[in-house]
């Protein structure tokens, strides 16, 4: 029997309650295809804090690095938002991503049948949706150096190197190989030396891939072009910043934020996520939506493990759970036929692995 070593790092809000679910599926699923997983916790962000006195403690480093895969669940809140900025959760996770080396963010946003109606837009712009955004993760402005604040001025540096734009476009341009075969590659090349070199790698990395069909967008349209008519994308590929606004607005396309998973990617080890954040203001009233976790761990099976039976497995469970009309408290105005709780939606999804 196969076994795979997964990191898990719960977090803070509702990140224990989505992780936990997650973690009832994936043991569920690998029972049914034959593997086992085997679990070690970290610590990462507030809680981290608050028993190590710091964001991310080396023993989170050190673990992550020598396992298959971590699941991740969310950090933050406003409990720690008045430390310094170095000591914050989310100065944490930028240093975690960067440590990590995980450069490429998946982040799919795929339109459910069952919650058509969840989204704002109408049902004949959305259905059918299947985009995957491929955001650059631990390059640009974000990273970029220097930067500063004296309280009358501040500055923050957009830097991307060559071999960076390239290693985020194979990326992009491998996925498309598997899906409809279009890149749309998303920059501000009209104003912004940085994007002119993107979108020229672009297009000397497209030559390696003449199957693929590449466009160029600058992000100000591809926002509008997501609203307007975001059947058109297949695979988004863009930079750090931009790739941050884009993906949360696919996710509000799609009609809930607790419906998107999230995998970030390198040439060291992976991190499957929601999306979403750590919500404190609901955390441990069992009405968390876990599934963008569930999904994520799906991906986690799918991507890091090569365990495609299984990632199939929780898509269907999930999808079944929908169609059945179940929903957890931020779908309940959405065709439910039953609103549950967090744990209550994990027991459906599982439960429905082997129907």
């Amino acid at each position: 029997m196969k076994k795979y070593n997964i990191s898990i790092i719960k977090g803070d809000g509702i990140g224990p309650e989505i992780v936990d679910e997650a973690i009832k599926v994936l043991d569920a699923v690998s029972y049914s295809c034959g593997f086992s997983l085997e679990y070690k916790e970290y610590l990462m962000g507030g809680i981290a804090i608050d028993v190590t006195g710091a964001p991310l403690p080396e023993e989170t480093v050190e673990g992550v690095l020598n396992s298959d895969a971590c699941l991740f669940g969310a950090i933050g809140g406003e409990k720690w938002d008045t430390l310094p900025r170095e000591l914050r959760p989310e100065t944490g996770l930028l240093s975690f991503r960067e440590k990590m080396g995980v450069y490429a963010n998946l982040r799919p946003a795929i339109i459910y049948d069952e919650l058509v109606n969840a989204s704002t837009l109408k049902p004949e712009v959305i259905e059918g949706v299947d985009i995957m955004v491929v955001r650059e993760l631990i390059g640009g402005i974000y990273f970029g150096k220097p930067r500063a604040n004296d309280g009358e001025t501040a500055y923050n540096t957009m830097i991307y190197t060559k071999s960076e734009i390239v290693r985020i476009g194979k990326k992009a341009f491998e996925l498309a190989m598997k899906r409809d075969k279009r890149v749309c590659s998303v920059d501000k090349a009209n104003v912004l030396e940085v994007s002119q070199l993107w979108r020229d790698t672009m297009e000397e990395l497209a030559l390696d891939y003449p199957s693929v069909e590449l466009s160029h967008m600058y992000v100000d349209n591809a926002a509008m072009q997501l609203v307007r008519n975001p059947r058109q994308f297949d695979v988004i590929v863009t930079g750090n910043i931009f790739g941050d606004i884009l993906s949360d607005t696919a996710s509000m396309v799609v009609g809930s934020i607790g419906l998107l998973p999230s995998a970030s990617t390198g040439d060291k080890t992976a991190i499957y996520e929601p999306i979403h954040g750590s919500a404190p203001d609901i955390a441990g009233q069992g009405i968390a939506n876990p599934i963008a976790t569930i999904e994520s761990a799906g991906m986690m099976l799918r991507y890091s493990l090569g365990e495609s039976e299984a990632a199939d497995k929780i898509d269907t469970a999930i999808k079944k759970a929908l169609k059945e009309g179940y929903r957890t408290k931020d779908l309940a105005a959405f065709d439910a036929k039953e609103v549950v709780t967090t744990a209550e939606m994990g027991d459906i999804i599982a439960n429905n692995i082997n129907k």
